[in-house]
């Protein structure tokens, strides 16, 4: 269904110097929030994470108590200082997508501002990485993170169905939550390889290999919809060619092998591979 064309905004003189002082704002906001992130990981990495205090945090970043909280809740959060400023530019990503690109395409860009943001503090982020691991609240912390890319991405992709189809049964809001989880598992991959490299390697020609391995398998079906049935065929029409089927499958010894295409009804698949261990 076509968006109606938004109204541009009518400018004024001073909508350029409120947009600057935004701007500056911003930055100094996301300057501070890593300054307290840093002062905050080297007192985890010397004393440890449980012997740090909130008021040690302040103290090393050299400002007042009440000037952490005012950008962190708590002192696991400041572990993640560029998460939320992250969010927003995925979204930003998504919203200004060309009508042209795949929405798939766009979603794999999205996440690449996450892969943007380790990037930027190669040593930062393996550090980051190595206390993530050894504290479960830092990476119950992460995980909620990740949720979140996932869900804004399901969302983008779940727009992109034909309307007209979402019905109880359609799998248009499975196919779109498996491909957003795929994309940000495929980011994720990289990304942890990386940093156990030290922050070394080409992760952006890794992460474009990821993508095309995604793009592949849970391409089709996005961004088209599905087809109606046509009421307008007659009887008397040639028969069309059987279909080939959506799942198949072998059994060579003890290995099934169950062939799908992407299109593939779940339980259809699943039926099809229970068949073939019970046959077996």
């Amino acid at each position: 269904m076509p968006k109606a064309a938004k109204t541009p905004r009518a400018t004024s003189p001073s909508d350029a110097p409120e947009s600057a002082a935004g701007t500056r704002a911003a930055a100094q906001r996301l300057k501070m929030r890593r300054e307290l992130a840093t002062a905050a990981m080297e007192l985890f990495a010397s004393k440890g994470y449980e012997a740090t205090t909130v008021d040690e945090i302040a103290a090393r970043a050299g400002v007042a108590r009440r000037t952490f909280f005012r950008h962190f809740r708590s002192k696991e959060e400041a572990i993640f200082p560029d998460h939320d400023d992250t969010l927003v530019r995925a979204e930003a990503v998504l919203n200004a997508a060309p009508p042209h690109e795949h929405p798939l395409d766009t979603v794999c860009r999205g996440i690449k501002e996450v892969m943007k943001m380790y990037a930027g503090s190669p040593a930062v982020s393996v550090e980051r990485y190595r206390l993530t691991r050894e504290v479960p609240t830092l990476r119950e912390r992460e995980i909620a993170s990740v949720a979140r890319y996932e869900r804004l991405f399901t969302r983008y992709l779940l727009g992109h169905f034909d309307e007209r189809d979402h019905h109880d049964g359609n799998d248009d809001p499975l196919l779109a939550e498996v491909a957003a989880s795929a994309v940000v598992t495929a980011h994720n991959h990289v990304l942890r390889r990386w940093l156990r490299a030290g922050g070394r390697g080409d992760v952006e020609a890794q992460l474009d290999h990821a993508f095309a391995i995604v793009r592949e398998t849970f391409g089709s079906g996005i961004g088209a919809g599905r087809p109606a049935p046509s009421s307008s065929s007659s009887s008397s029409s040639p028969a069309a060619p059987e279909p080939a089927p959506v799942v198949r499958s072998s059994t060579a010894g003890d290995v099934v092998v169950a062939v799908a295409r992407t299109d593939a009804p779940l339980d259809e698949v699943m039926r099809t591979i229970q068949q073939a261990l019970t046959k077996g």
